[in-house]
């Protein structure tokens, strides 16, 4: 019977599973993971939208329960959708519709059923998103945000009295007053706050922003992974890392992630030492391993080699910085001496500088004609090509920079 309900009614089914499982965060994603592989799609929390169950909004699309959302409840989630519809008890509490700000949210919803902790996980699970994208500002405003709800709240109380005794309301200002300034999150930010709210990441994934770097020298997804002897190249989203004590000593697992699937990797004391900086939960990493079977799920798992985060594997499999020349003057020992290269440890212990050399690219042309050389600048151009490097150089070269790897033309 619960497989033809699957089959024929699938968003009323996954909606049904998700609602009853949704304070178990593991069988949660794996629900939803099945459900996007069935071809459904899921809108994000809303608190305009959204209540306290999973909704089907149509057959293929799933409207996100605001109850899962962690630090919520079903007694704050039935409170909101009272204020929406115009059940609330605040001083707008008449006023049904959709919440036009975090103010209006805070002044509107019963503040005897919701608390500043309710509301950030709110904010942080993306369901303000609609009214402000900028989730950084809206977490930063919502002591702010209680504070004018709670004069708004007296305001109406004393206006009242006044009405009482027929000397009319003394009213203070509707305004609403702007949102805290606050650093906007990046993408990397905003996705470990939403994994804090909701359990996994909702909006997209960690290792979107690395990902088209890194498919440049491990282009092989791990659901693509086979079974062979040959040494893989792989990266991904660190997750659920620990230590375990093993019969050889301590051993380090963790799962990898790529968004594809994800495969349980093993390193042993000597690899986890020496990526003891790369290697963190929901840091992208690339891995150099085997696989082997895993006799626990029947499946494959990766025993790491080495361990690379991914400006570490940038200098690794990177050949060279190419910057092209002419556009601004690039003070090429300057950005060395700030970004000198990474020293790794070889095989046999010595010491190896790991890091891109420089190509400038030059271009000219007279009369008509246009020539084109590269110029390959000696060891002393070596740097580490962190973010911030690249940052550097792409700033002194008004953007003309890229990172050849040797899969590229």
């Amino acid at each position: 019977h619960t497989g033809w309900l699957k089959v024929h009614y699938a968003a009323e089914f996954f909606c049904a599973n998700m609602t009853v499982e949704m304070d178990d965060t593991d069988k949660l994603k794996v629900l939803r993971d099945d459900a996007l592989r069935e071809g459904l799609s899921f809108e994000p929390p809303d608190i305009n939208r959204g209540v306290y169950r999973f909704e089907p909004v149509t057959d293929k699309v799933i409207r996100y329960g605001l109850g899962a959302v962690k630090g919520t409840g079903q007694q704050a989630i039935e409170a909101i959708v009272a204020a929406r519809e115009g059940r609330g008890v605040g001083p707008r509490g008449a006023a049904a519709g959709p919440f036009a700000s975090l103010f209006d949210f805070c002044v509107r919803v019963d503040r005897t059923r919701i608390n500043k902790r309710t509301v950030e996980a709110l904010v942080k699970a993306g369901a303000f998103d609609a009214l402000q994208r900028d989730r950084a500002a809206l977490v930063a405003s919502i002591d702010l945000a209680f504070d004018y709800a709670s004069a708004q709240l007296a305001n109406a109380n004393q206006g009242g009295l006044f009405d009482m005794m027929g000397d009319g309301a003394v009213g203070a200002s509707h305004e609403e007053p702007p949102l805290a300034q606050a650093l906007p999150w990046d993408v990397r930010e905003r996705l470990v706050q939403e994994k804090t709210a909701i359990g996994f990441h909702l909006s997209g994934h960690l290792f979107d922003a690395a990902e088209a770097e890194v498919r440049r020298f491990a282009p092989t997804p791990i659901a693509a992974l086979s079974d062979t002897r040959e040494s893989l190249t792989v990266g991904g989203i660190v997750t659920d890392l620990r230590a375990i004590n093993g019969q050889r000593g301590k051993l380090t697992l963790f799962r990898l992630d790529d968004k594809s699937a994800s495969i349980e990797v093993s390193a042993d004391e000597s690899v986890a030492a020496a990526c003891a900086g790369a290697l963190g939960d929901d840091e992208a990493v690339v891995i150099q391993g085997r696989l082997q079977p895993d006799h626990f799920n029947g499946g494959l798992r990766l025993k790491a080699q080495q361990v690379w985060s991914v400006p570490q594997a940038r200098a690794r499999f990177g050949r060279y910085l190419r910057v092209q020349a002419g556009r601004q003057a690039v003070d090429v020992a300057a950005l060395v001496r700030q970004f000198p290269p990474w020293r790794e440890e070889g095989e046999q212990g010595q010491a190896l500088a790991r890091g891109l050399c420089v190509r400038l690219a030059l271009r000219c042309a007279a009369q008509g004609q246009e020539a084109t050389a590269e110029l390959q600048l000696g060891e002393a151009s070596r740097f580490f090509p962190s973010d911030a490097a690249l940052a550097a150089w792409s700033a002194q070269a008004g953007g003309g920079i890229s990172v050849v790897y040797g899969t590229d033309a």
